[in-house]
């Protein structure tokens, strides 16, 4: 770890304080063993490089998944003030809303459990996967430019999935300001053919059962009891959002003298909120948003179909809602809680998740008595949790979570590590029947490549930044 001066808060908050030209602290979220467990990463550097940006408020903040990343860590959050602060494509992320979904059945593990490996083989030959997949989609320029304007609505409106997914969806699956003439021609080209496909890296589909509530009322709240089976989705905004990264990243770089403010780091190239470069980044990072839902709505719709064609059960009888959709990887302008007083802030959450109390207005009607569903998974061995968003995280986190584990490993590191092994083998023994595209990605994907994710959740829970409400633990998976 980087000679930072560091200094230990409590059991689970870590401040950096401010050193050089630092504008703000840093805090990380973490407990002493994830901090043991972090070896030689940078991340820490990270935070207090991202706290010399311009017009940020409060922190530079970091979740207990933390790690390296580009520019800001993953897992890192940070708000700026609109008139003094920036937008960075690299607090975003290169995979613009890549978040997770959630579905819901009314089935039981052991209505499915002599029809799983069928089901998995089919959601793997149903659901296009892998690097530079594509889907039976092929969007002409019309057609795709409303895709980044309409985000969620426009898959409900062609007939995948109905208005209640919409209820589900952070902000409804479409967020506003998108201006599809600020995507390049080059990003278009590459979200033609990809939309409805889960990708390949760290994405997934996977069947899950609910083992464990530590909440009855709140899972109760979110329609979630032991031993229901559920459906994790994990998926984002594809070639095109990585090319809007790319291209205003490439922007930013060039003019970064224009900022007047030196900089530790080329990575946290950036553009203050009120000039035109920040403007056209802010509309084209919502065009990708945008995609991104109306990709997971349509791998869900599919998801839904292979599962009522595979049992031969009706659509009542599998019972798939979705609880909630998710985004991380994003930033968004917010009104915020800061020293007492609303605050509107341009918040970027980087392998983040959005965490909201019960009471505001934000959670869906269905829940906001219990407050903001929080979906964090795991590896491809460990499942997911449900939590709920907590009024500390509109105090002390700009109302954000984190978004999962967290890598320990790099990817180089990871297939180097398990080399010679058969992970299908090894996740059989683990009760998981796991299906990819290719074997590279399986060997990226090991489970030790992340960190523990009890302990993760663990941090999050105890520190109350939001409250656990169940364990999901994994049966099938698929990996692009």
């Amino acid at each position: 770890m980087s000679e930072l001066r560091m200094e230990r808060l409590d059991d689970f908050r870590w401040q950096i304080p401010r050193q050089g030209n630092m504008r703000v602290p840093g805090i990380i979220y973490a407990s002493e063993r994830l901090m043991r467990s972090m070896g030689k990463d940078e991340s820490p550097k990270q935070v207090a490089n991202v706290a010399h940006l311009p017009g940020i408020v409060q922190y530079s903040l970091a979740m207990p998944d933390m790690h390296w990343g580009y520019g800001f860590p993953i897992g890192g959050v940070a708000a700026f003030d609109m008139q003094e602060g920036i937008i960075s494509p690299g607090g975003v992320g290169y995979d613009i809303n890549c978040g997770c979904r959630l579905m819901t059945t009314r089935l039981t593990l052991q209505e499915i459990r002599p029809r799983l490996k069928d089901l998995v083989t089919a959601l793997f030959q149903n659901v296009p996967s892998g690097v530079g997949s594509t889907g039976p989609i092929k969007l002409k320029g019309k057609e795709e430019k409303k895709v980044l304007t309409d985000g969620a609505r426009w898959a409900v409106e062609n007939g995948y999935g109905t208005t209640e997914d919409l209820d589900h969806t952070e902000e409804g699956g479409t967020l506003d300001g998108a201006d599809p003439d600020m995507v390049s021609t080059r990003a278009m080209e590459r979200g033609r053919e990809q939309l409805g496909t889960l990708g390949s890296g760290n994405h997934f589909l996977e069947i899950e059962v609910v083992e464990e509530i530590f909440d009855p009322a709140a899972a109760a709240g979110f329609g979630l009891e032991k031993g229901q089976i559920a459906v994790m989705l994990h998926s984002g905004s594809r070639g095109l959002g990585h090319q809007v990264c790319d291209d205003y990243l490439a922007r930013m770089v060039k003019h970064i003298g224009d900022l007047g403010v030196e900089l530790p780091d080329r990575q946290l190239a950036c553009a203050y909120l009120n000039s035109s470069r920040g403007k056209e980044y802010l509309a084209a990072m919502a065009c990708a948003a945008n995609y991104a839902w109306a990709n997971r709505q349509m791998l869900m719709h599919w998801t839904r179909e292979t599962f009522e064609k595979t049992l031969g059960m009706g659509s009542n009888a599998v019972g798939m809602r979705l609880l909630y959709d998710i985004c991380h990887n994003i930033a968004k302008i917010e009104t915020l809680p800061v020293d007492g007083k609303d605050q509107t802030l341009c918040v970027h959450r980087k392998g983040a998740t959005r965490a909201l109390p019960a009471g505001h207005p934000l959670v869906p009607l269905a829940y906001r008595h219990v407050g903001q569903p929080v979906l964090i998974p795991g590896d491809m061995g460990s499942g997911s949790y449900v939590l709920a968003g907590t009024d500390k995280a509109l105090e002390e986190t700009f109302g954000s979570s984190c978004h999962g584990a967290g890598r320990v490993m790099s990817r180089s590191q990871a297939t180097k590590s398990s080399r010679g092994r058969s992970i299908t083998r090894d996740m059989a023994d683990r009760g998981v029947i796991v299906m990819a595209s290719g074997r590279g990605t399986l060997q990226e994907e090991i489970p030790e490549a992340y960190k523990n994710l009890d302990w993760v959740v663990d941090v999050v829970h105890r520190a109350g930044i939001a409250k656990k409400v169940a364990r999901l633990r994994a049966l099938g998976c698929i990996k692009g």
